[in-house]
């Protein structure tokens, strides 16, 4: 075991870099950071150092490698650098692992060769996370580099769950299946709400709701994903705030014969223009509140939209478990949209769902429940904290 205790995690975007060094003693955090705008005329870092104090710097970061320079020199002023013999390895986020990591693993140039061969069904997340890889693995080449992947989680989807039903040799020569994403979320929020529940992740069965500008819901029985509602890429399932969710498949040929719009405008127009910010032109759920309290009909339509197909996936997804235990609420909107947690679960009585009104409306960082006392089924808020998630999972691995 090694006498290193400390994990640097990063999250590396397509122009942007997030950083969060944590002690894993204790799960505190020494920093915490954000480098934007890489490649651009002028980048921003934003940095927390130890004792809270937080520095700001612009300057032209040309690429991640210029970035991770910058963040280092930062972390080094705070007496916590990359050569730190505390650093016990660097955990990095990956989208898109395919079916082959089904769990954390060290990157080799093996690994990082595959991870490049699933750019095709993740080309807006992969590049991004590959450079962070390199980058770092240039920096720090003695260092263990873990690749934690969003879709880890849900290899644990039967086959029925993940298949779609089109022709299997066409499926399989392209990797056309249900992957799933925000895997780390899913799995922290499932433990975290045994926890609360006082029991262990193997006893119980939990309806996760991650629900940020991205959004995904997982089914989770015993501690397994069963069924989740992103697919192949992370546009399918709940309406998002820019992402559509749910369409027919043939919305794409008719807008490419009937309004002559190309598959990359399609595509944009599904993932950027679409959603909250396509039906009401916001995708921040506080506005689309206030706009729906001064009466405006198009936020109010957006949201029950929004709602809707909420429903439809708690619903669908106590039917694949059969016996629910918990409904969580996690992330951005979910944390922290009281309207929308009472919305989503209004009329669900008879499934043993209802929050209580006090409960609900409590603002807090802790996890709790909001469901009345004795409840069939908890509901519940857990915030998610895939950060510890990934340095957890790395820690243990090069430990092990």
């Amino acid at each position: 075991m090694t006498s290193a205790h400390r994990v640097l995690v990063l999250n590396s975007g397509s122009s942007s870099l997030k950083y969060q060094l944590l002690d894993m003693r204790d799960g505190s955090r020494p920093a915490v950071g954000l480098v934007e705008r890489i490649g651009e005329r002028v980048s921003r870092l934003v940095h927390t150092a130890p004792d809270g104090e937080r520095r700001e710097r612009t300057a032209p970061m040309a690429s991640h490698e210029a970035a991770l320079k910058a963040v280092a020199a930062e972390l080094a002023a705070d007496g916590l650098g990359l050569d730190s013999p505390e650093l016990a390895a660097i955990g990095h986020r990956v989208v898109h692992g395919g079916l082959r990591f089904t769990e954390p693993t060290v990157v080799t140039d093996e690994v990082l060769a595959e991870i490049e061969r699933l750019v095709p069904v993740a080309p807006l997340h992969n590049p991004a996370n590959i450079t962070g890889i390199r980058t770092a693995r240039a920096l720090r080449p003695d260092l263990p580099q873990v690749a934690v992947f969003d879709t880890a989680f849900h290899t644990t989807m039967p086959e029925y769950a993940a298949r779609y039903a089109i022709d299997t040799e066409t499926a399989d020569a392209h990797r056309i299946r249900r992957y799933g994403f925000h895997g780390t979320s899913h799995a922290y929020v499932s433990r975290e709400a045994a926890r609360l529940l006082g029991r262990d992740p193997s006893e119980v069965n939990v309806i996760v709701l991650h629900l940020g500008n991205g959004a995904s819901a997982s089914a989770v029985a015993g501690g397994a994903c069963v069924d989740t509602s992103m697919g192949l890429t992370p546009l399918e399932g709940l309406v998002m705030g820019t992402r559509s969710g749910d369409v027919d498949p043939a919305v794409t040929f008719h807008l490419r014969r009937v309004a002559g719009m190309s598959v990359d405008e399609v595509d944009e127009l599904l993932n950027k223009r679409s959603g909250l910010v396509g039906l009401c032109g916001d995708n921040d759920m506080r506005e689309i509140r206030r706009r729906i309290e001064e009466g405006d009909e198009r936020a109010k339509l957006a949201f029950d939209i929004y709602v809707h197909r909420l429903k439809k996936y708690i619903g669908a997804y106590v039917a694949v478990l059969g016996r629910v235990d918990a409904v969580v609420f996690t992330a951005g909107v979910g944390e922290n949209a009281a309207a929308v947690r009472e919305a989503a679960v209004e009329g669900l009585e008879p499934l043993g769902l209802r929050v209580d009104a006090e409960l609900n409306a409590v603002r807090s960082g802790e996890p709790r429940l909001i469901s009345p006392a004795g409840a069939r089924v908890a509901v519940a808020v857990v915030p998610t904290d895939e950060e510890l998630e990934i340095a957890r999972q790395t820690y243990s691995l090069v430990n092990n």
